[in-house]
């Protein structure tokens, strides 16, 4: 579930990142807006937690399951304020490409970032390996 949910967004943002390229020399911009949780019906009311199998005990699954219980605590974005920071987008020239809101994803965007480039940055050998040597 949480696996369908992120390969979504992250195929979108690939292709609004190609998209806002290819449309840049006609001076139309396409950012992508990123937010964090928000107080929405979605995660405290409109969302349905099936049955837990207990299979799925301690796994990302369950964890993002359980994420959408009412017990757990409330999620720090404001939807009318992210609404105004994503109108507001429309003003800027130029618009930034990726617009992230929430204090907790724009750090988690940051961890995962840092995560990737230290991953890449320790393939410098394996990467040269396959280059053709001239």
């Amino acid at each position: 579930m949480h696996s369908l949910y992120h390969a979504s967004k992250f195929g979108i943002e690939g292709f609004v990142e190609s998209v806002a390229q290819e449309v840049a020399p006609f001076n139309i911009q396409a950012p992508i807006i990123e937010p964090g949780g928000a107080r929405t019906e979605f995660r405290y009311g409109s969302a349905h937690v099936t049955n837990l199998m207990p299979e799925y005990d301690d796994t990302p699954t369950h964890a993002f399951l359980k994420m959408l219980g009412p017990a757990n605590r409330l999620a720090e974005g404001d939807p009318d304020k992210m609404a105004a920071r994503i109108i507001e987008t429309v003003d800027q020239d130029p618009a930034p490409l990726h617009v992230v809101l929430g204090s907790q994803a724009r750090q988690a965007t940051i961890d995962r970032f840092t995560e990737r480039l230290n991953e890449y940055k320790g393939q410098a050998d394996l990467a040269a390996s396959t280059d053709i040597k001239e």
